[in-house]
């Protein structure tokens, strides 16, 4: 349209803007896109699409058909894909791999390969004779949306796992599955980086294990029906690690291989410091939902742990400093246990749990203290605001003979347990506050002095009970 003229007052005027639509709108970014697809620039100006880059690489991919892999094909294509996996790296592309089963075995990872498949759709299936997938000493490493196929096929006596990855910068495995495998599922040694919603199932040993880790997160995954431990934090020497696990769902994990707690944990954290395990949900292991050993300045703070076959959550041996707040533990031989002063376990907060339904039996022949316990403490520990109902034997457990020291049991309701807190009474056993606590159906006394395993005193709430053990004081406490 062209401007008019007001033959009143001989201004121009200027024709109406055109209204814009919802039709008008994308009509427009469709016709945008298309010209900038068929127009590329270079320093000569723009040229025709026919003579620029294809459409894979303007996405930023490699298409795994361009080095003749087919998806479904019954023969090796380990030699392809090993070309297709360097010529990625090497160009810094993503592989991109259609849906489909591959059949592949001994892939080795140079630094910088990303690998890209459909969920659910794209599968590699170990053939056997040796390891699946394994990197050392990468910068980055990247896989999505890939299913990882032991088939329960021998791995090679050299590798811990079907995915097995070694000092790696930054590791970034996410939407992948990880199943069937003989050994243990995914295998990270020295590594930093993410590893992020996948599924890992079916492992002879670990569903996930870490060794001295350098900076990983390990969240939103679901590990499930592994035969000795759901996801394992390690370390050969006791040192900083900082791993974080948060987020994931751990279910029925078993302890094949025996034991009376190296196997069959959920969460289990070994000689690693500053490791945070929050808000993860974990179900039906054989021992631990979440056990630590000698593992200093953990946080274990709103996990769901139901029905373990042993202690739910485990702070013990040689650690100091533990927080352990917020979680419901539904189910297990002992609730909650922050032990072994002898060894040096020290240092802890307990608050804001929830205990129930302990049982006083376990995987195998009840020792030390036994089972059928809500809480047990022994050193440096504030003890507040946690809920025990239904401890089969005890409601609180302090100290054990002379390994009690500094413990402060306050505010806490415990709910129909014979007897409410035992604590110990044995010579050399050090100070302990318990004050303000309620106790409601201990049929056995609310509060009872032990000698090792052995009740030998009436309800030290009782008026003047207490008074000949100096070391305790035993004050405002509710007994219904």
């Amino acid at each position: 349209m062209g401007m008019k003229r007001d033959w009143q007052t001989s201004k121009l005027i200027l024709p109406a803007a055109p209204r814009l639509t919802r039709r008008a709108l994308f009509g427009g970014l469709a016709s945008g896109g298309l010209a900038l697809a068929g127009l590329v620039s270079s320093p000569l100006g723009r040229r025709p699409a026919s003579a620029a880059v294809r459409v894979a690489d303007l996405r930023g991919t490699i298409d795994a058909a361009e080095f003749g892999i087919r998806p479904g094909a019954a023969d090796d294509q380990s030699a392809l894909m090993q070309q297709a996996i360097d010529a990625a790296a090497s160009r810094g592309r993503a592989l991109f791999l259609p849906g489909g089963r591959y059949t592949v075995a001994n892939l080795r990872l140079p630094s910088g390969p990303r690998l890209v498949g459909l969920p659910g759709q794209t599968r590699f299936d170990y053939q056997g004779g040796g390891h699946l997938v394994f990197a050392e000493g990468a910068k980055s490493v990247g896989m999505e949306g890939i299913h990882f196929d032991g088939d329960n096929k021998l791995l090679g006596e050299y590798t811990p796992a079907l995915l097995h990855f070694a000092d790696v910068d930054d590791l970034l495995i996410e939407g992948c599955a990880i199943s069937g495998s003989s050994k243990t599922g995914l295998a990270l040694d020295r590594c930093a980086g993410r590893v992020t919603g996948n599924i890992m199932s079916g492992a002879r040993g670990a569903g996930l294990r870490s060794i001295e880790a350098r900076g990983l997160s390990i969240t939103d995954n679901h590990v499930r029906d592994c035969a000795n431990a759901g996801i394992l934090v390690y370390r050969w020497s006791e040192g900083e690690d900082g791993t974080i696990v948060t987020g994931n769902r751990v279910e029925r994990i078993a302890a094949r291989d025996g034991g009376t707690g190296q196997n069959g944990n959920g969460i289990n954290i070994f000689r690693a410091h500053g490791v945070v395990v929050r808000g993860n949900r974990i179900a039906d292991c054989a021992f631990s939902a979440i056990r630590s050993n000698s593992g200093s300045n953990i946080v274990i703070e709103g996990n769901s742990c139901l029905r373990s076959g042993e202690t739910a959550i485990y702070s013990e041996f040689a650690f100091q400093g533990a927080v352990i707040a917020g979680n419901l533990v539904d189910g297990g031989a002992i609730g909650i246990s922050i032990a072994n002063f002898l060894d040096g376990g020290r240092l802890a907060t307990c608050s804001g749990n929830v205990v129930r339904n302990i049982v006083d039996t376990g995987p195998y022949p009840a020792e030390v203290q036994g089972f059928g316990i809500g809480i047990a403490v022994e050193a440096d520990t504030a003890l507040t605001g946690n809920v025990v109902e239904k401890a089969a034997r005890i409601g609180l457990h302090m100290g054990w003979g002379p390994y009690l020291r500094d413990v402060a049991a306050t505010s806490n309701v415990i709910r129909d347990c014979p007897i409410g807190t035992a604590v110990t009474v044995v010579e050399g056993a050090g100070p302990a506050l318990i004050s303000g606590n309620l106790y409601s159906g201990a049929t056995r006394g609310a509060i009872v002095g032990h000698r090792w395993k052995e009740a030998t005193t009436g309800d030290l709430t009782k008026q003047g009970a207490a008074e000949a053990f100096s070391h305790l004081a035993i004050q405002g406490n509710m007994v219904r």
